[in-house]
């Protein structure tokens, strides 16, 4: 059966809630503070001042190995880099380092390479893909694939092969299980393409995704290159991210909490 869409957002906010509840847990353990309360306090402000996701925040203290007891620096001798090129992308002047207008950019190009004004960017989110961007999707598809675990969806698929995978007919294709089927279906979605963001170890780091209105036919060995391209420099300036504005917020996140009281 294909859930409702208030089951849908419950399941969305409980998915959305507990990696931010466990990295709460984590951070009153680690720093000795009163209650979850004040571990929420403490990754909301490190999350606005470093301008990252509360829930990439959260993601990063889970994931991240702790920083050494008693250490001022989380990061001691890190090396810092200036983000990676982007030249296919249209960026405006001075937001090369802003997660938000490289997504809303990497987007764009993609769905002016595939010729079509429907797609999403998901990006991974521990052992999920989250969506990050979308555009001509309606709420019921936005909020189906919100979050993504399982492999019956194409963006599954293309993120377990690290490669570019087209479903020419959704109506028809195998990988979909039903409710997926249906959530694509429902919002004008015929045929789909999905290009992995790797890193340079190749890496899966995200995906972007362009829904069509009709069947498709493929694309040239042109597109496929500049689709290919856009996902690996993209995916290499969102391993930039992670490895400095993300590791920055981070370090906030510690001195805030191991700074002696006044």
């Amino acid at each position: 059966m294909c859930p409702t869409p208030e089951e849908l957002g419950a399941r969305n906010r409980r998915l959305a809630h507990e990696g931010v509840s466990a990295a709460e847990k984590l951070l009153v353990e680690r720093y000795g503070l009163s209650d979850a309360g004040e571990g929420f306090e403490l990754l909301k402000a490190a999350s606005q001042q470093s301008n990252v996701k509360l829930h990439t925040l959260a993601d990063a203290v889970l994931r991240v190995p702790a920083p050494d007891h008693g250490a001022e620096v989380w990061f001691p001798g890190r090396r810092r880099y200036s983000p990676p090129r982007l030249p296919g992308l249209m960026l405006e002047p001075g937001s090369c380092g802003s997660q938000g207008a490289v997504l809303k950019a990497a987007l764009h190009r993609v769905l002016s390479i595939t010729q079509t004004p429907m797609g999403n960017v998901q990006l991974r989110d521990g052992s999920r893909l989250h969506l990050a961007r979308h555009t001509g999707l309606n709420r019921y598809f936005t909020d189906f694939f919100a979050f993504v675990e399982g492999p019956t969806t194409l963006c599954a698929q293309a993120a377990a092969e690290r490669r570019q995978v087209t479903v020419r007919d959704v109506a028809r294709a195998d990988v979909f299980d039903e409710a997926s089927r249906y959530a694509i279906l429902q919002t004008g979605s015929r045929a789909a393409h999905s290009v992995p963001l790797t890193t340079g170890r190749g890496t899966v780091v995200g995906m972007v995704s362009s829904h069509h209105e009709r069947p498709l036919t493929g694309f040239s060995t042109a597109q496929l290159q500049a689709l290919q391209q856009t996902g690996t420099d993209v995916g290499r300036w969102l391993s930039w991210h992670w490895n400095t504005v993300v590791l920055d917020a981070l370090e906030r996140l510690h001195a805030t909490a191991t700074r002696p009281p006044h």
